[in-house]
Order: structure tokens, then sequence, then C-alpha cells
């Protein structure tokens, strides 16, 4: 099993309530959401479809949902869900004592 290399990118309470925030290194901008139930979820700022920035998207249950064209991803996964075709990859990420750590691995579930 890999080692994960955990970064500290900064508190949950930095987040709104059903928002985003950009982590940014180098060219790679992953988004930041936090749902209702205060989990944090990591997924590359950019739309499967059109490369919409899903930060700015609507942060709904385990998903968000782009605000260019309404496709929706699961936060999990990354995966379109619907009809639609398509995935968003999706970063580890980890809280403690209101802390979040986030690994700029991407994750390679499929």
């Amino acid at each position: 099993m890999e080692k994960i290399n955990w970064i500290e990118v900064g508190k949950v309470s930095d987040i709104a309530m059903l928002g985003s925030r950009i982590v940014k290194k180098g060219n790679l901008e992953i988004a930041l959401f936090r749902t209702e139930n205060d989990k944090i979820y990591a997924l590359k700022n950019k739309c499967a479809h059109k490369g919409g920035p899903l930060s700015e998207g609507i942060v709904h249950d385990c998903y968000v949902t782009c605000p260019l064209h309404n496709w929706v991803f699961d936060l999990n996964n990354g995966k379109a869900t619907g009809v639609d075709k398509g995935k968003v990859a999706t970063y580890p990420v980890k809280v403690e004592n209101g802390i979040i750590f986030l690994s700029f691995e991407e994750n390679v579930k499929k």
C-alpha cells in the first residue's frame, strides 16, 4: 500500500455549508466541497463536459451541478449521473479536528 502525502489546506469552517473552495498546485485546480453534514470532498475543478468550473456549481446532498450545462457529478466518485457520461478526477481528503488535509495524487478508483 502506498503512503499518502497529506497537505494541510485549511479548516472545514473556511468553506461555507453547501459551498466550495479552490486549492491550486501549479496548473492544477482542485475544488473542495462541503456538504450539509460537514463531509468534505475533493474534485478536479473542471467539468468533464465543457470544462466548466465545478467550484461555482450548486452542492446538493453528495452531488455538485455544473454551472454551465447542469451536468450533475457524484462527489464520492466524480462520475456524471443520469444520462450524462463522464468522470471528473477525485482526490483523497481527510479531516482531523476540523482541519482539512488533501493529497494531490488523483484517486484511481474506477
